[in-house]
């Protein structure tokens, strides 16, 4: 009798996936060429679509090229491959499995409810630093976004050299005279694509919001910055950005060099005979080699794609006039450690180094961070100063332009993550607001699928969607989320959503400050050089005010 019942459940579930299969995959025809991607249900997904021309060979360092609409239709059931990137190691907690990785990558995804006709638009991009990161991680299926009324699109961009790479030669041959910031060109590219064929997948291309976190986050912000992104987003959700100096392409400034300088130099170091060298080299090879040789990618200030260092475009008010959500996680830097001075020695010598380089500014620091509780303080100056500074920063601008801002703080904490002292760690909202708890990579410490964290990540989704739709976060049962505005609002997600205002007081104005001395002598960056590592900061002049 057991073995009769357990052949016929086998047959009933090879019955059950047979009709499964047998069910019709939608098929979009959109102007870019039609697209054959899978059901899920209430949601359709396709994957894989190219949004522009493969990078290779001489477009290698190029803006990226449209394509011709294709013909007949296309499979769009598997992602593409990841851009190019070095390999994590084994057991990082932000490791992903990327089974395959090219430098033929800019494709995008799009998840879309069944029957779709003019929904909302998120177009979510990944974080990484700029270096790694890809759209196919599982962390950011959009299906249960998508479930519940709004199209969901992440991109590909092209990473470290292969996407930000500036050289002189490459500025030559550009009718722009600038290079870098192929990797921002190519969101641009992404939103134009999504402008111009979304509405066949049942999106509206009038009401987009852009998305992303860490690098993600600067992403929007570049975006928000650049002329040539304005008209193809509507409203903005940076979470974890960080609003620090970046190179300008032709000078040296902020204690930075020229970014073609760099470029030129990375050249001279890979042996690469000029610019067609440059092309010729491996790419797998280019991308190992050139974090070693010291490179980093960032955006560069060019006066085209980037007009002005971020802080100077948010400050006179030249960036995107869109709504947005913003917000940091409380335990940021305990998941980032080398972004985190070295703790001193004893509380003496941490009064000392910060007196010494805050000068005036120096009780006040010592108010926010005191030396009670050095690694607690250590860790929340570098948070502070990336994150929870930049988030204000854009909020308190946004306001400024009449725009809604909506601030929030992320201090939830579970058993796994308080297990490795990850209290609200760097990115740990994002499977809150993908309602992904069962697919983080390998070494993210696991969320429990208890009713309280299902009951949390409903109603970050129920916000993050409501902004999506109408540029106000709203969730059905939970606390009303105030716009920043005159009473410094802001909602805190602990166990629950809670409402408060003023976030940390003193923590914006101090770090303000010290970034408006730091311009005015302009010879130092603004980033993680900040607590026992700053440079002395200068005296207070008529030029930082």
């Amino acid at each position: 009798m057991r073995g009769w019942a357990g052949g016929l459940a086998a047959a009933l579930l090879a019955l059950t996936a047979s009709v499964a299969d047998a069910r019709p995959a939608p098929v979009v025809r959109a102007p870019a060429g039609a697209v054959e991607g899978e059901a899920l249900g209430e949601v359709h997904a396709f994957r894989g679509i190219r949004y522009a021309a493969p990078p290779l060979g001489p477009l290698r360092w190029r803006p990226p090229a449209p394509l011709a609409p294709w013909a007949g239709v296309r499979d769009a059931k598997a992602f593409g491959p990841a851009c190019l990137q070095p390999r994590m190691p084994a057991g990082f907690i932000y490791a992903s499995e990327l089974p395959q990785l090219s430098e033929d990558c800019l494709t995008l995804n799009v998840w879309a409810p069944k029957n779709a006709k003019g929904a909302p638009v998120m177009v979510w991009i990944h974080g990484g630093s700029l270096v790694t990161g890809s759209s196919r991680e599982s962390m950011y299926d959009g299906a249960e976004l998508a479930r519940q009324g709004i199209v969901v699109v992440s991109l590909n961009y092209r990473l470290g050299v292969l996407g930000w790479l500036a050289h002189p030669e490459l500025s030559a041959e550009s009718p722009d005279g600038a290079s870098g910031n192929y990797g921002l060109l190519d969101q641009v590219a992404a939103l134009t694509w999504v402008k111009r064929n979304i509405a066949a997948f049942g999106g509206d291309p009038a009401n987009v919001t852009v998305a992303g976190e860490s690098a993600g986050g600067l992403s929007v912000m570049y975006l928000m910055a650049s002329p040539l992104a304005r008209g193809l987003f509507h409203k903005a959700i940076a979470q974890s950005a960080y609003m620090i100096s970046t190179p300008e392409l032709k000078a040296a400034r902020f204690g930075a060099e020229a970014a073609e300088t760099a470029g030129a130099r990375l050249a001279q170091q890979l042996g690469a005979n000029g610019l067609a060298g440059l092309r010729s080299l491996d790419a797998a090879e280019l991308v190992d080699r050139a974090p070693k040789a010291g490179f980093a990618p960032f955006g560069a200030v060019d006066g085209k794609v980037l007009p002005a260092q971020l802080v100077e475009v948010f400050e006179r008010g030249e960036q995107a006039p869109a709504p947005i959500l913003v917000g940091f996680n409380s335990g940021e830097i305990r998941s980032l450690r080398r972004l985190a001075p070295p703790r001193p020695a004893s509380a003496a010598a941490y009064e000392a180094a910060i007196r010494e380089r805050y000068g005036d500014l120096s009780d006040e620091f010592l108010r926010l961070y005191p030396s009670s509780d050095l690694g607690e303080s250590v860790l929340a100056t570098t948070r502070d100063a990336l994150y929870g500074w930049t988030a204000e920063r854009m909020a308190r601008h946004q306001a400024a332009l009449g725009r809604p801002a909506f601030l929030y703080l992320f201090d939830h904490g579970y058993p796994a993550a308080e297990a490795l002292d990850l209290h609200a760690f760097h990115a740990s909202e994002i499977p809150y607001v993908f309602g992904t708890h069962d697919r983080t990579p390998a070494g993210w410490p696991k969320p429990p699928a208890s009713s309280a964290e299902m009951r949390l990540s409903r109603a970050v989704q129920d916000y993050w969607v409501a902004f999506v739709k109408t540029g106000a976060p709203a969730a059905p049962g939970q606390p009303a989320w105030p716009a920043y505005g005159a009473a410094r609002a802001y909602m805190v997600f602990g166990d629950a959503p809670q409402a408060k205002t003023e976030l940390m007081p003193g923590m914006y104005e101090l770090h303000e400050e010290a970034v408006r001395r730091r311009r005015a002598q302009g010879e130092t960056p603004w980033n993680w050089n900040v607590g026992v590592v700053s440079p002395v900061l200068p005296p207070k002049s008529p030029e930082s005010r």
